[in-house]
């Protein structure tokens, strides 16, 4: 008999530490214990993507995603199959994107901005964190991010924190706080809130075969 997986939701906004905080909290268990999906590896190609007003590709809309690909691989999940899929680099040329494979596990963590406003996301969710973070704090964090890892300037991540990034954070994350079963608060810390999703994790494992 096949056991669904527990999926945990985790969302924050840009610069809000998703990253290190599942990497925190991945290192406590066996990789076969936890499998990571993040909604980032399914954003469509670049020339599938709106532009603003002003002729700018925004990639912090919904309608970015290809949630029929996430819909489709979430099932195959829960029916106890791997995932297969392509690395999205952030169209950095500098970056080889990679094949990567998912391995069934009792939990999967599925991190990103819009997990909890994708009604296709939502309805395989059985648990929702919110990382909070002051919004200078998370601005600060992008900005050194994004000049690093993603090769842009400093006038494009303003540009794109003003006109794309906080409404999105706004509008498709912020009016799910409430709904959270737990908030991380990752403006100077995240080790309690680790600790307190290490727990619920662990007693999640003790009743799974």
């Amino acid at each position: 008999m096949q056991h669904k997986p527990y999926i945990i939701g985790i969302a924050g906004g840009s610069g809000s530490g998703k990253t290190s905080i599942i990497r925190s909290l991945r290192s406590n268990f066996k990789p076969e214990q936890i499998a990571l999906l993040s909604q980032d590896d399914y954003y469509k190609p670049i020339e599938d993507q709106p532009r603003d007003e002003n002729g700018e590709v925004n990639f912090d809309l919904p309608q970015c995603i290809d949630w029929s690909l996430l819909e489709r691989h979430l099932s195959d999940f829960q029916h106890g199959n791997s995932i297969t899929k392509t690395e999205y680099t952030f169209n950095n040329d500098a970056n080889s994107a990679k094949e990567i494979t998912i391995e069934p596990a009792p939990i999967l963590i599925i991190e990103g901005l819009f997990v909890f406003h994708s009604k296709v996301v939502r309805r395989f969710l059985d648990f929702m964190v919110f990382i909070d973070v002051e919004e200078d704090e998370m601005l600060r964090r992008r900005l050194a991010r994004d000049i690093k890892e993603r090769g842009y300037s400093k006038e494009q991540i303003l540009y794109q924190w003003n006109h794309h990034v906080m409404p999105a954070y706004q509008n498709y994350l912020l009016s799910y706080r409430s709904d959270c079963n737990l908030f991380v608060d990752n403006n100077i810390s995240f080790e309690k809130g680790v600790e307190e999703l290490t727990k619920i994790i662990k007693s999640k494992l003790q009743t799974k075969p």
